[in-house]
């Protein structure tokens, strides 16, 4: 049966399709994972992907994609999925996710998967039921196919959740394992919120047993602060599920009270956020 620690890409059968239950969506969200290939072009500290690899996925063969979303919404809307495989508070479907396994907007087809799902929900009369988000660190927006696909996102009244954990160049490189300057981060983000609504979504947590330092949190509160005329809030959550990276055994959650301190200062921007501790 589903529950919210384990969001296994394969735990439906299907190559593409996905379902989990996510405790930030609040019931059953039906993943995209392009990057079957387990690769992405970060390697964040806290990914749960097994076997990561730097890259992007292999071409996206958006016929099995559409065939897939279509057997499963079949199952889930008129056979017995939900009350077979998830547990009774979680038994409603709440969005269709373009996540998985590496960055989705890697994939060439990024774009050309966003108008297959978008077929299929209309299809099942499930577009003004379901939300259509898209999951991405971000850092692709300045491909125009990716635009493109965030901005049908957006006209179909869908959202982003952008992930932002540190803000300086130093945090990001030890926590994404990507070196970008916060200033790219910057610009990328207002240019999302652009074309769709946009959430940021932050994973905070402890390394060594210490929360980020009063530099880091200040560089992050700078960086969200001048987005937040743009941004609908922030997604703040905790560790969930282990790490399956090489420096799992660092990483902790942060007591509660230091949790929910930084989740405060956010508020105090003007921003609304969602925390998950």
């Amino acid at each position: 049966m589903l529950n919210q620690n384990d969001h296994s890409r394969d735990s439906a059968g299907l190559t593409y399709v996905y379902p989990v239950v996510s405790r930030r969506a609040g019931g059953v969200s039906i993943g995209i994972n392009l990057n079957v290939n387990n690769a992405c072009n970060w390697a964040c500290m806290y990914c749960q992907v097994p076997n990561l690899t730097r890259g992007g996925p292999p071409p996206i063969d958006l016929k099995q994609l559409e065939a897939e979303l279509r057997i499963f919404l079949h199952d889930a809307t008129q056979g017995d999925f939900l009350t077979r495989e998830a547990p009774p508070e979680a038994r409603r479907l709440m969005d269709v996710a373009f996540s998985g396994n590496g960055e989705p907007t890697s994939a060439a087809e990024f774009s050309d998967a966003v108008v297959v799902v978008e077929a299929v929900l209309r299809d099942f009369d499930l577009l003004d039921t379901l939300t259509l988000r898209l999951i991405t660190n971000g850092s692709l927006l300045h491909r125009d196919t990716v635009r493109r696909g965030i901005a049908r996102i957006g006209a179909l009244n869908g959202e982003v959740w952008f992930k932002i954990d540190r803000a300086t160049e130093e945090g990001i490189a030890q926590v994404n394992g990507i070196h970008l300057a916060p200033e790219r981060i910057k610009a990328a983000l207002l240019a999302c919120a652009e074309l769709a609504p946009t959430w940021v979504q932050t994973c905070y947590f402890a390394v060594d047993g210490q929360e980020a330092s009063e530099e880091e949190q200040s560089a992050y509160l700078q960086l969200i602060g001048s987005a937040s005329q743009k941004i609908k809030g922030v997604h703040l959550y905790g560790l969930a599920r282990p790490s399956l990276q090489p420096d799992a055994q660092r990483l902790s959650n942060c007591p509660k009270a230091d949790f929910l301190r930084f989740a405060t200062k956010i508020s105090a921007l003007g921003i609304k956020v969602v925390a998950n501790p």
